[in-house]
Parts: structure tokens; C-alpha cells; sequence
């Protein structure tokens, strides 16, 4: 974001108005220049103006705030990205890209208490997710084998497995069930259900032995293929406290007979994990373990690590993390509390079902997701833009070194050098006659296809790190707190007196965007009133949509093409989707705001477009274009309501083929497409609706917009205000009072136009607060639509279901530096979007019908492929 755009009063660099405070230009003989006339540059070419009409030579802080813009911020960008890829490039070398190594290695608690691993995400198992995937692998005849091997800790973590997988037994049922599950003299126990080719055995063990060893070998002998075997004790003097070098070469000796079999058993394709003693708390021991010592179990764990350090078994070191980070909850000051043992089932199962299940939210020891074809295809386009650009960049360069002229047109010098002044560089090099002249729209899909790439590497590859997002008050409500604070800091005068006028929303669009991002960063979706004001916000989003567009019609009476604006809109909406959906291979539908948009632009126009076309000027021609109006506006509800009334009916019109593939999820499910469309089908159509009323009550004056005065009389404006407080304080109060979200959700849909209506009046009934806008929010809200995609793939992780770590262990500066990075990378997208849309939409509607015949024709591959046909 460019300083000047935020702090410059009407435009101006780094000042508002003449009162000489602005960057002005050096004339000659004054300080600052040469002696030429031109401006020095040592200065940059800078001037600063004085008071009294003079000029000073500019500072360095003058200097510093000059680069402080848009250009330079995406070079800063562009060299942490190539930073954190060498460093993760270094990390993946020397310790590995295997997730399942960080999930049994380190992590952390969050503020939930709950256990985050290094660098990956875990899924949150319940009954039905892990029977779900014990019997998906039982269909492919897999044996789900698990055996713990060890003393009581190990005992515990057993029957907290086992109750992970029990379903609730009828009466009949429940002496087979004691049968099934007996416990052994030995102490031993067992679980099995064949339904689920599910096998978990108990074998106690205090220490090494003879009979331990050959159970071993047994075990091995069996052939249980891809089994799990969790082992864990000390010896059996440990509580004696007698934890002498003797003893400790004796442990180390008695683990190194467990290497052996313990190959033997990880060349099966079973996993073999050595679970570390868990500390205790000396003072809450009871007497006999108060000779233990937390001294005496570290020296064991550390004899452990390096017996077991070059071998094929994994030292479990997260559970001891989990164990260590509980202490003060241990039951009688040594035993595992309940949460503990939950926490590392959970890690079992990660562990074990991830790779199979695909959870989202479950990255932990999954593999990347295989590339498809029209990936490739994709990727190879661009590849070819950018070895075109390559090409033409060397040749000029080539022809520049032997001294031939390269032809650039004088207009399109004229921008290079001001988009030079403005990236603090010169336009004079081979690149940047390139990039002004033919190669424009090269350089763009060149530029694009380099940000893509770094999608791909974000969310589709274990090359950066992911983890679980993590939600409380302050984690919500203080970045959002931050964020008005620095809108209210950017607040500038506006060129504009209307109400709802360009600055505005523009304004509206970019802290609606900031606060739905912070919540889908943070997770409130759990809390219900912050989930229907999300809700809120986001149909106010389409209420503008409505509202913009109607207004347009009315203002200009459709003069031009409106053919060719409905396209450029479209353009705008769908381009970075429909690159993703090539590019990260995910359906349509999966950008759920942007086909929601698509669709209701789609009706926008063709309400508007129907003939007659009603404007300002043609109501005053023809009154009876009222009555029209008026029909339009409920014919569109009257459609709306006869396709919400019979989901039969929906469903057979959206999954129609053709288009059926633009609103089904990759499941082939039209749900989520009818849930998001429902939530909000009458919101544009209300956007529509108050935009008719406002214009018509403003053609009859019934308030003035057209100064900077207040709306109404003083005693209209207090009651106004009244009502629109109790309007937004209503919605405030149902979110609140509304305890089931469908209902919640149901009613949302009638009464939604009660709190935007009443923010508008609020926000433009005073003229001080009409006349002033945050510049702020109003430089997020161009770029709002890019911010949305975007945030699916390079700030969030795994599809939204996570965050993105480029920076593990600095949880707050790692969110600053992605934020950074994605906010630049959603701005070049914006302004590459900008350069290929004349391109793509020109202003001739037959070459737009040309370029859609032909996206169409480069779409048939690709639909048959998918189906569609």
C-alpha cells in the first residue's frame, strides 16, 4: 500500500491541498536541483515545498516515506518468499520432509490446551472417524493390528485406545463383548472386533527379558503386516531410587536386545514406537515414590534415545512433551490425567489413518496430493509464457548492447516513468521497455503463473508447514481491534458527497473483507453470534452488489454495452477462480463466494436488462416505468421464492449437465451450493430494492446528498438515528438470544436488510461522517475479491482448514510476514487482472462474443474429462 494513498488529503502525495506542504516541483536554481534545472539525483528527484512558496531540500525521512509504496513492498515480499524456501529447503535436507517424524517429535500447547505438532496438522478423531477408517481398510483385506507392550502407563494408554473404538453394546451383547475383551492372567488384555479386522492387545512388561524378547519374536513370526507396536517401561527397581551409572549401562544393555526384533518387525511395514517415561511431580507422589526423582527418569530417557536413536523404532519424544506439559494435572503425581491419554491417542490415530482418510484438517503423515493432467497443462502454459518472455527480454537486451533503438510508444514511456518514480527505479533497461510495450499481457500471465507456482508450493505440497488453527477472545477480537484502529488512523476527506458513493464502499467492502479473514484465521466459527454477524457481513457484501449495479443502470440508462460491462464483471469475479481451479485442481464450487457472486451478477443483469431498460431519465420520460419497476422487483423475489420453496426443483435445474459441474463440490454434492445460495437468496434482490427507493426518494428530494450538510432537519436526523440503532441492536440481540444455527441461519435470510440499512444510515445520515472515509479500508476493498480467493491456499493451509508456517515457532511474527506476503500477492493478482482485462473483455461486444466462443472451446477438453458431457 503506498503511503501517499493513505496519508495524502484529496490525492495529494504527502499533503492535502495547496498550502505548500505538498511534493512540489524544483525549479531551477533552487536547493534541490542541479544546475541544469533538472532535480538532483542525489535527492531522488525529490522537492519538498515550503510555506511561504519556496522549496527545501527534502529529508531523509521525505526520502524514506517516498518509497514507501505498493512497487517496493512487493520487491520485499518476493525476497522473503525466496528466503523461507531456501530456509525450509535446508530444513527438509538435514532433517527430512516427513510429517509423521515432526507429529512423534516436538510441538506445543496452544491456549485451548490443546496439543499442537511441529509443522503439521492433526485431525480431531471421534468414534465414527476412526471406525471409518479401520473399515475402510478392512475392505482392502488390511489387518488393523495394534500391540502395547509395557508397564501401567502403557496399560492406560491402551484402554484409553480401546474406548476410542467402542460402539454402546446392547444387553445381549455385552458377555460376548467381556469374552472378547478378558483380561489375561499375566495381566495382559486383548480387543478385537472382525468386523473391522481390528486386533488391540495388552502385553505388560516391566522390563527386558528372556520371555519379552521371544513374545517378540512371535509377534513377528505372525505376519501382521502394517501393525503399530507401542512400547514403553523403565525396570523394576526404578521406585527404589537406586538409579546408579551400573544400572543405567544395564538398562542400555537390556534395550539393545530389543533392536533386533525390533528391525525385524519395521521391515513388516509396522511402526515401532518407543514410548519415553513420563516426569512426575515430586510433590504430589504418594510414600512409596517419593524415592523417585524426575534426575533419575531423565537419565533413563536419555539411555533410551541413544539405544534407540539409529534404529528403525521412533522415539514417541510428543508424548513425553504432552506428559511433561500436564504435570500439574498427573493424577497422584505420576499417572497420565485423562486429557494426556486423549491427546496421544490422537496422535496414534493421526498417525496411522491420515495418509488413508484425507481429512483436510489432517496433514500429519499424509502425503502430498498427486498431481492430475490439466495441472500439468496449466503449468506448462505459463511455463511457455514465461520462456516466451525470457526470450524477448534477452533479445532486446542483445539488441540494446549493439546499439539499435528499441521503440517504445511515447504514451507508454510516459506510464514506465511513472510507474518507475513510483517503484524507486528506472524505466531505461531492456525489462522494463519489455514490459510497456507488446509483451504487457506476456509479462502478466508470466507474473501470474510464478505466484501460482507458489500456491502449488504452499497447499499442495509438505514443503512449508502447516498447523491447526487456534481460536479464543483475544486471538479474534484483538486483531480486529488492531484493524479499526488503524482504519480510524487512515481517514481522509472524500471527493464525494453521495451517499453510499465510490469511497464508501469501497470502504465497507475492505474492513467486511478484514474481519472475515481474521475469522476464518482464528476459527470463530464454533461461536454462534460471531458466526451470523460473519453471516451479516457477508450479505452485506451482495447487498452492495445489488445496490452498485442497479445504481449504474439508473444513473446512465445502461449508455454503452451493457453486454460488454456484464462480461468485464464476470471477468473480474471469475478470473483468478477459474486459473485456481486449473491450477490447485478444486471444482468450481469449492470458491464458494465467488459462484454465489457469478450467479447473482447473472440476475442483476438480466433484471436490469430486460426490456424496458429503467433509468432516471427514463421515468421522467415514461411514469409508467414505475409500475415496470416494480414488477421486476417481484418477479426476481417471485423466482427466488419458487426455487427456494421446492429443493426438487432446484436441484433438477443446477445439476443439469452442462453446468452441472460449476455448482456440485468434489463429491458430486449439491448441498453446500444450496446452503450458501439459501443463506443469502433474497439479499441482492433487497440490495436492488433499497437502491430504487433511495434514488427515487432523492429525484424528489425527500434529502439532499449534494452538500456536505446532514441528510434530514435536526429532529428527523435523532429519530432516524434512533431507529437504525434499534434495527442493528435487534439483529445484535437475535444472534444472542438464537441458540440453533439452521434457525439462526433461517431467519438471518428475512431480516438481514434490518442491520445493513440501518449501518448505511448511520454511516452517511451525519455529513462529517459522509464526507470522510478510511482510506485504509477502502485500499483493501479494490483488492477485496483477490484477498478472498488468495486466502485460501497462501495464508490459510490445507484448504482454509489450517495456517500456513513459514516461520515455525514465532506463531504471531509468522502471521505477520504471510499476512504480508499475501496481501502483496493479492495485489499484483488485482493488478495483473487489470492489465489482461481489456484484453480478454474489449469494448467491441463482437470480439468479447469471440474471446467467450473461444474459452468455451478450451473448456470442451476439460468438461469432457470431468464429465460434463
Amino acid at each position: 500500500m503506498e503511503l501517499r494513498e493513505l496519508r495524502g488529503g484529496n490525492g495529494g502525495s504527502l499533503g492535502s491541498g495547496g498550502n505548500g506542504g505538498g511534493v512540489g516541483a524544483c525549479t531551477p536554481g533552487t536547493s534541490g536541483t542541479s544546475t541544469n534545472g533538472s532535480p538532483s539525483p542525489e535527492l531522488g528527484g525529490i522537492c519538498i515545498g515550503g510555506a511561504a512558496g519556496g522549496h527545501r531540500m527534502p529529508t531523509r525521512a521525505d526520502i524514506f516515506m517516498e518509497q514507501l509504496n505498493a512497487a517496493n513492498a512487493k520487491k520485499v515480499a518476493l525476497l522473503l518468499v525466496l528466503g523461507f524456501i531456501v530456509y525450509h529447503g535446508l530444513l527438509n535436507w538435514n532433517y527430512g520432509s516427513d510429517s509423521c517424524q515432526w507429529l512423534l517429535s516436538k510441538g506445543r500447547f496452544k491456549g485451548d490446551n490443546e496439543w499442537q505438532p511441529y509443522g503439521c496438522m492433526v485431525h480431531k478423531y471421534s468414534l465414527t472417524d476412526t471406525r471409518r477408517c479401520l473399515r475402510y481398510l478392512a475392505f482392502f483385506d488390511n489387518k488393523n493390528n495394534f500391540v502395547f507392550i509395557g508397564d501401567d502407563s502403557i496399560r492406560l494408554l491402551y484402554k484409553r485406545f480401546v474406548e476410542q473404538l467402542r460402539l454402546p453394546l446392547a444387553a445381549d451383547e455385552v458377555a460376548d463383548e467381556e469374552d472378547n475383551n478378558a483380561s489375561v492372567t499375566d495381566g495382559s488384555a486383548r480387543f478385537e472386533d472382525k468386523k473391522l479386522h481390528m486386533l488391540a492387545q495388552y502385553i505388560r512388561a516391566e522390563e527386558v527379558s528372556p520371555l519379552l524378547v521371544e513374545q517378540l519374536y512371535r509377534l513377528e513370526a505372525e505376519k501382521q503386516l502394517s501393525s503399530v507396536y507401542v512400547v514403553g517401561f523403565t525396570y523394576t527397581g526404578l521406585l527404589a531410587g537406586n538409579t546408579t551409572d551400573d544400572v543405567l549401562r544395564q538398562y542400555a544393555a537390556n534395550l539393545t536386545l530389543l533392536v533386533a526384533p525390533f528391525h525385524r518387525l519395521v521391515a513388516q511395514t509396522s511402526r515401532v514406537l518407543w514410548k519415553l517415561a513420563d516426569r512426575v511431580d515430586e510433590e504430589k507422589l504418594p510414600p512409596h515414590w517419593k524415592l523417585l526423582q524426575n534426575e533419575h527418569i531423565d537419565r533413563l530417557n536419555h539411555v533410551a534415545r541413544g539405544v534407540f536413536r539409529y534404529t528403525e523404532a521412533s522415539v514417541w519424544e510428543s508424548a513425553w512433551h504432552i506428559a511433561n506439559g500436564l504435570l500439574d494435572n498427573a493424577v497422584d503425581g505420576y499417572q497420565l490425567c485423562a486429557h494426556g491419554q486423549r491427546l496421544e491417542v490422537q496422535l496414534l490415530w493421526n498417525m496411522y489413518c491420515n495418509d488413508y482418510m484425507n481429512y483436510n484438517d489432517g496433514t500429519c503423515c499424509s502425503s502430498s496430493e498427486p498431481y492430475t493432467t490439466l495441472q500439468i497443462v496449466a503449468y506448462a502454459f505459463f511455463g511457455v509464457c514465461m520462456t516466451l518472455v525470457c526470450g524477448m527480454c534477452l533479445r532486446r537486451w542483445l539488441l540494446h548492447l549493439r546499439g539499435q533503438t528499441l521503440y517504445v510508444p511515447l504514451q507508454q514511456q510516459q506510464q514506465s516513468h511513472e510507474g518507475g518514480r513510483a517503484g524507486g527505479g528506472s524505466p531505461s533497461n531492456a525489462l522494463s521497455a519489455l514490459i510497456t510495450d507488446y509483451g504487457t499481457p506476456m509479462v502478466a500471465l508470466s507474473l501470474l503463473g510464478l505466484i501460482l507456482a507458489y500456491f502449488y508450493l504452499c497447499d499442495r505440497t509438505n514443503f512449508f508447514m502447516k498447523e491447526n488453527k487456534y481460536y479464543s477472545e483475544f486471538s479474534f477480537w484483538i486483531p480486529v481491534g488492531y484493524v479499526f484502529a488503524l482504519g480510524l488512523f487512515f481517514t481522509e476527506d472524500s471527493r464525494f458527497t453521495k451517499v453510499l458513493n465510490r469511497d464508501q464502499t469501497d470502504e465497507l467492502r475492505g474492513w467486511i473483507l478484514l474481519v472475515v479473514l481474521i475469522y476464518y484465521m482464528t476459527g470463530a466459527q464454533r461461536v454462534l453470534p460471531i458466526h451470523m454477524h460473519i453471516k451479516l457481513l457477508i450479505s452485506g457484501y451482495f447487498f452492495l452488489t445489488g445496490y452498485t449495479h442497479f445504481t449504474h443502470m439508473w444513473q446512465t440508462g445502461g449508455s454503452g454495452s451493457l453486454f460488454v460491462r456484464f462480461f468485464q464483471a464476470m471477468f473480474r469475479a471469475n478470473f483468478l477462480s477459474v486459473l485456481l481451479c486449473f491450477c490447485m485442481n478444486r471444482p468450481y464450487q469449492f470458491y464458494y463466494f465467488v459462484p454465489l457472486l457469478s450467479f447473482w451478477l447473472c440476475i442483476v443483469y438480466f433484471v436490469l436488462a430486460l426490456p424496458p431498460r429503467i433509468s432516471s431519465a427514463s421515468v421522467d420520460t415514461n411514469p409508467l416505468h414505475y409500475l415496470y419497476l416494480v414488477c421486476k422487483c417481484i418477479g426476481c423475489l417471485g423466482g427466488i421464492t419458487v426455487l427456494f420453496m421446492s429443493e426438487v426443483f432446484f436441484e433438477r435445474i443446477f445439476v443439469t449437465r452442462p453446468w452441472k459441474a460449476l455448482f456440485v463440490t468434489t463429491d458430486d454434492d449439491l448441498h453446500e451450493w444450496w446452503h450458501q445460495w439459501k443463506l443469502d437468496r433474497y439479499t441482492v434482490a433487497f440490495g436492488m430494492i433499497y437502491a430504487a427507493c433511495f434514488h427515487i426518494a432523492q429525484k424528489y428530494n425527500v434529502f439532499d446528498d449534494n452538500n456536505h450538510g446532514n441528510l434530514f432537519s435536526r429532529r428527523t436526523s435523532i429519530s432516524v438515528t434512533l431507529l437504525a440503532l434499534l434495527g442493528v441492536g435487534v439483529y445484535t440481540s437475535f444472534t444472542f438470544l438464537c441458540r440453533n444455527v439452521q434457525n439462526c441461519e433461517e431467519i438471518h435470510s428475512y431480516i438481514l436488510f434490518i442491520p445493513i440499512v440501518g449501518y448505511v444510515v448511520l454511516r452517511n445520515i451525519s455529513g462529517i461522517l459522509r464526507t470522510r472515509y478510511s482510506a485504509f479500508f477502502a485500499w483493501f476493498g479494490r483488492i477485496s475479491l483477490e484477498l478472498f480467493v488468495c486466502q485460501y491456499h497462501i495464508w490459510l493451509a490445507a484448504d482454509r482448514h489450517g495456517v500456513l508456517v513459514l516461520l515455525p515457532g514465532f506463531p504471531t511474527l509468522n502471521m505477520i510476514i504471510t499476512s504480508f506476503i499475501f496481501v502483496c500477492a493479492s495485489h499484483e493478482v488485482h493488478r495483473l487482472t487489470q492489465i489482461l482485462l481489456p484484453y480478454a473483455v474489449p469494448s467491441d461486444w463482437r470480439l468479447v462474443m469471440r474471446n467467450f466462443v473461444i474459452f468455451l472451446i478450451v473448456l470442451i477438453p476439460v468438461a469432457r474429462s470431468d464429465g460434463m458431457f
